[in-house]
């Protein structure tokens, strides 16, 4: 997103990016003041993945536009920046996907001894 301000870039991309940083800034927060454990009727999980499949469609539209017409370095290296953010974005639904598919039911929970009979 810096890239495209110091470029000028069009709107679109400038607001897109913007857009794109306020809802992961978002996702921090709730989760550094553990409102996700307070607000239980919502799956946090599935949430992040739907964010991180939006946001690497998002930014790969804009990060291709971007290159396409080369037409300075800052506008160049914003696109490229991009595209590592795709692929950060995918990696990330990708590790989530598989952590919630391996433990679907949450945290592993000790019984008691006495609890299995």
């Amino acid at each position: 997103m810096t890239l495209f301000i110091l470029t000028q870039a069009p709107e679109p991309y400038i607001v897109i990016t913007g857009f794109e940083v306020t809802i992961t800034l978002f996702f921090i927060i709730l989760y550094m003041l553990r409102l996700d454990q307070i607000i239980t009727f919502l799956f946090w999980p599935l949430l992040d993945i739907l964010n991180s499949l939006v946001a690497a469609i998002f930014i790969l539209i804009i990060s291709v536009l971007a290159l396409i017409p080369e037409t300075t370095k800052y506008m160049v290296l914003g696109g490229v920046c991009g595209l590592l953010a795709v692929v950060c974005c995918i990696a990330d639904a990708a590790l989530i996907y598989r952590k919630l598919l391996f433990n679907p039911s949450g945290p592993y929970q000790k019984k008691a001894i006495h609890d299995e009979i």
